[in-house]
């Protein structure tokens, strides 16, 4: 371990009668060892993880000089004492230090590369140690303030949850502002990854092809509502895509430790309505291709049963967790949220539904329209915390039976201001075979074939209206739908499977 170079401090006992002075944790040796390290040998720094950053280091000119030395590897450029020097000669702090005699004697004590892991382990655990001691003074702080001044306890502890859990997965507790060049590289590398996977889809795919081309798959941070009048397929949409999303799930180890989901993604399942059981019943149905009826009545053969039985088997292997507490507050479901992202991993959050989550202390003389806000918003800030898309289903006014044309439109959202104003994307389900079929003539007559082959032509079709996308096109996505086992599907792919199966029956 080299000297250190910083003047040091006096280490002796205090005297009885001098007041004890707490110091952050912090080694000034293994940053000016992981400092001389980078000077040496530039290429020593893709050793280190993305995660070890300027701020991180206690000293305040070590914290320039890294990020300087950062800016010159990544531009290419060499990064050794002659040039920095010139970069902070009018640094005060540098000069007092020594100068470009300073940067001299940390290439000169530098210890092994192979070691540079080690000394940027120590750097950042330090790091999170005096962000955890500023968090806990906070909390502290904040419970010790006046009765009257002071938010409820139950909020306090959901702040510091935040707080130690954006702590936990980034490495610091407030990013603040960030420069429009790590914005940037942020950007060029979602680019890079949708040019290199198939598809060239930047977010989680559906595996509803024209659905996924037409919304460039599924985004992190972004609020999805869901909607349709009851019937029409709002849960079986969501369905399909969480076990889509989930059934192809695979990562990859990172350097840190950590995994990097590399296709689908784990899901978490928030449903309101229906229990554990019948959700899962409903996705038995969608993976063996068994009618759901069937399967409630027990009315399958033992074909069927083996279907359902190898079904089931793939089914548990995926990564979907399901939470069918009825009622549940936003507060909570945030909680459980992050809970889940930081033991297992978190890609995808459904809510189902929307108006059957409760806000949490608006008082007696809160509107719906200002519980749906917060709650609305409470899911698009959660969406971004945890860097995951969030599809929440939502009810539509009765106002679409009044309406000659019965597909939706924004209007018809229920508290519609906030959930079209916090939404990413809006999509509404609607099938017209659903209100065909209600209005069946009496049978024998003209109208009855009319009828008839209208119903002919839509049975099997469904549609997704694209009514709002922040980041793209709308429009109609059309889709098969079976009724039998609530599966959507891809239209053009299934009419070429039917036809070709038609080709070799002749």
């Amino acid at each position: 371990m080299p000297m250190s170079l910083v003047p040091a401090l006096d280490l002796r006992p205090p005297a009885q009668d001098a007041p004890v002075i707490a110091v952050a944790p912090h080694n000034l040796e293994a940053e000016q060892a992981l400092l001389g390290v980078l000077l040496y040998d530039n290429s020593a720094y893709e050793r280190l993880t993305d995660s070890l950053q300027g701020r991180h280091f206690y000293e305040p000119f070590h914290q320039r000089l890294f990020s300087s030395i950062e800016t010159h590897i990544r531009k290419g450029q060499l990064a050794e004492p002659i040039l920095l020097a010139d970069e902070f000669k009018r640094d005060p702090a540098f000069e007092e230090l020594g100068g470009i005699r300073y940067l001299a004697d940390l290439v000169d004590r530098a210890p092994p590369a192979a070691n540079v892991g080690d000394y940027a382990r120590a750097v950042f655990d330090l790091a999170l140690r005096r962000d955890l001691i500023r968090i806990g003074g906070e909390i502290a702080s904040a419970a010790h303030g006046h009765a009257d001044e002071k938010r409820p306890a139950r909020d306090q502890i959901e702040a510091a949850e935040q707080q130690l859990y954006t702590l936990a997965e980034s490495g610091t507790a407030s990013s603040g502002f960030v420069s429009f060049g790590d914005a940037l590289r942020g950007a060029v590398e979602m680019t890079a990854e949708a040019f290199q996977r198939d598809g060239g889809m930047s977010g989680l795919a559906s595996d509803l092809i024209d659905l996924d081309q037409k919304i460039g798959g599924l985004h992190p941070s972004d609020l999805i509502v869901l909607a349709g009048r009851p019937s029409m397929g709002k849960t079986a949409l969501a369905t399909n895509i969480a076990f889509n999303v989930a059934k192809k799930y695979a990562w990859e180890p990172q350097p840190d430790g950590s995994r990097k989901t590399v296709s689908g993604g784990v899901v978490a399942f928030y449903s309101l309505e229906m229990s554990a059981e019948q959700l899962a019943l409903r996705m038995l149905a969608d993976a063996s291709g068994v009618s759901g009826d069937k399967l409630r009545k027990g009315e399958i053969d033992a074909s069927e049963f083996g279907r359902v039985r190898d079904a089931a088997m793939e089914l548990q292997e995926a990564p979907l967790y399901i939470d069918a507490t009825g009622g549940i507050s936003i507060a909570k479901l945030t909680a459980r949220a992050r809970r889940l992202k930081r033991q297992v991993g978190l890609d995808l959050i459904v809510v189902d539904y929307l108006q059957l989550v409760t806000g949490s202390d608006l008082g007696s003389n809160a509107s719906r329209v200002q519980e749906v806000s917060q709650i609305t918003m409470g899911l698009k800030a959660l969406a971004k915390e945890l860097a995951c898309p969030v599809i929440a289903l939502s009810q539509l006014s009765r106002q679409v039976e009044s309406r000659e044309d019965k597909r939706p439109q924004l209007s018809d959202l229920r508290e519609s201001g906030s959930i079209e104003q916090d939404a990413d994307m809006v999509w509404f389900v609607f099938r017209e075979s659903y209100y065909v079929g209600r209005a069946e003539p009496r049978e024998g007559t003209p109208e009855h074939l009319t009828w008839q082959e209208e119903m002919d032509k839509l049975q099997g079709l469904a549609e997704v209206i694209i009514a709002k996308q922040r980041h793209g096109p709308i429009g109609t996505v059309r889709l098969s739908f079976n009724s039998d086992t609530t599966r959507f599907g891809n239209l053009s792919r299934d009419h070429y499977f039917h036809q070709m199966r038609s080709g070799d029956d002749e």
